[in-house]
């Protein structure tokens, strides 16, 4: 089993939700801001996030593990 440090991963659990509030988007990822920025410009057309006009962020939490 590998051991890792406290601190050397970061991980991001993040809930976005569109400007009515109606629909909620629950995601992970090691780079916040870069992912925000991918849902806001809709880099997938045929995304949930784009569909819905999913990318105001309402929660996000900081880990140093993805479990």
């Amino acid at each position: 089993m590998i051991e890792y440090t406290e601190g050397i991963y970061t991980f991001y659990v993040y809930i976005l939700t569109n400007k009515n509030r109606t629909v909620l988007y629950t995601g992970v990822t090691n780079n916040l801001k870069l992912r925000l920025y991918q849902h806001k410009s809709k880099l997938n057309p045929n995304s949930f996030t784009a569909k819905y006009n999913s990318h105001f962020l309402i929660y996000f939490e900081k880990f140093s593990w993805i479990q």
